[in-house]
């Protein structure tokens, strides 16, 4: 299996979304910054990166969502795909090792709403269980 970030837990709550969980298939260079970030799939130069603080393999980052609204010629609704990177890597952030198949259907992220803004942001996982995030009027 290719490597990743293996997302363990997503806490989407109070205008903030956190992701943790552990790197997959490569060791950790601690020395270096590690950063999650957020491109959005339609304008990939659009790019929001967040720092990720690494403890052995296990890493954890989060934004708030309000980040989102500085793009604000969204259509009715724009995905951003979700990677953790280093300089050198970049590992897409998804679950892949827990044998649930078909995540998509399965496990729903509530919105967040954007406070002053009129859409919301949810994660969810993609047909190919990685983790990206909905921003839908």
């Amino acid at each position: 299996m290719k490597p990743h970030a293996e997302v363990e837990q997503v806490w989407p709550r109070d205008g903030r979304i956190r992701v943790t969980g552990r790197l997959f298939g490569l060791d950790a260079a601690p020395e270096r910054a590690w950063r999650l970030t957020l491109t959005r799939r339609s304008r990939t130069d659009h790019v929001l990166r967040h720092p990720a603080t690494l403890d052995g393999e296990r890493f954890t980052s989060e934004f708030q969502v309000s980040e989102l609204a500085a793009y604000d010629s969204l259509p009715d609704a724009e995905q951003w795909d979700l990677h953790l990177t280093d300089g050198t890597h970049r590992l897409r952030v998804g679950r892949k090792l827990d044998d649930i198949r078909g995540k998509k259907a399965i496990m729903i992220y509530p919105v967040q709403r954007v406070p002053g803004a009129d859409f919301g942001v949810q994660p969810y996982f993609t047909v190919e269980d990685n983790l990206s995030l909905e921003c839908r009027a």
